[in-house]
């Protein structure tokens, strides 16, 4: 795609996010024929969106457990932006009306305390650990702001920032403290009631791995993860889709508790 065209598209996806309007196929021309593609609109959608949504904060990783890839239909990760405006702590309301369909995901998220710079890389699971300061239980929220998401593909989801929408913080703990992530459990719990439940090993045999998955992808494009930068893992259960009055608690093992109210 020319950078006509990226520009065109990003404005169009910005357009359909501000107004909270469901987002259907792109133009023919304007649509991205691959993962790539959609990465250069997001890149656009991220600066167009600065002033509406905040500093850039991080990223969150979609697609990377066999049940979100089997829900999905993509059978590899994809990721996103996570903006400052988007970022809550836990006890915190929020209104579905801000939302064109709002769901949640349980997951492990990670603060860097170190850079991962796309000269270092390629990157292992044995490196991006070192970079790791803080980890956090987290609810992910995610927005169908689609007219139909099945229907779009890959690329485009992409483009939108794969559904992200911001997230719920748990306090933060010093990774030293966690024995290891693959063995957290996490339990998502609507209004009182299981919904579902997984690990951490769920996320790519490790949510490590889908960290290294993310600086390597980064870095191929010429891109880098900062200090202070946040990463949600991947979700270790299917996408919850919410109402009005809806209360969230995510409960993981050895990382606590993080909560939200939806009204």
């Amino acid at each position: 795609m020319g950078a006509d065209d990226i520009f065109a598209a990003a404005q169009l996806i910005v357009q359909a996010r501000k107004q909270r309007a469901p987002l259907g196929a792109l133009p023919p021309q304007l649509q991205p024929k691959d993962e790539a593609a959609g990465y250069e609109i997001q890149r656009e959608v991220r600066w167009l969106l600065a002033e509406q949504a905040g500093d850039f904060a991080g990223y969150k990783i979609g697609c990377t457990s066999k049940v979100m890839q089997d829900y999905l239909g993509i059978p590899h990760p994809c990721s996103g932006g996570v903006f400052t405006s988007g970022i809550h702590e836990s006890g915190v309301t929020l209104r579905t009306a801000d939302f064109v369909r709002v769901g949640v995901e349980c997951e492990i998220a990670v603060r860097l305390k170190h850079d991962l710079q796309p000269l270092d890389a390629p990157f292992t699971m044995e490196r991006v650990v070192e970079a790791i300061g803080d980890c956090h239980a987290a609810i992910e929220i995610v927005d169908d702001r689609y007219v139909q998401w099945e229907t779009l593909g890959a690329p485009t989801l992409v483009a939108d920032d794969f559904f992200a929408a911001g997230c719920v913080l748990g306090p933060a703990l010093p990774r030293a403290d966690v024995a290891d992530l693959a063995a957290v459990r996490g339990r998502a719990i609507v209004n009182g009631a299981l919904v579902g439940e997984g690990t951490g090993a769920d996320v790519l045999g490790h949510p490590v791995h889908a960290l290294a998955w993310l600086a390597n992808h980064l870095a191929a494009g010429g891109d880098g993860l900062e200090a202070g930068q946040l990463v949600l893992t991947g979700s270790l259960v299917k996408t919850i889709w919410l109402g009005a009055g809806d209360r969230v608690r995510m409960e993981l093992d050895g990382l606590g508790v993080v909560e939200a109210a939806f009204v």
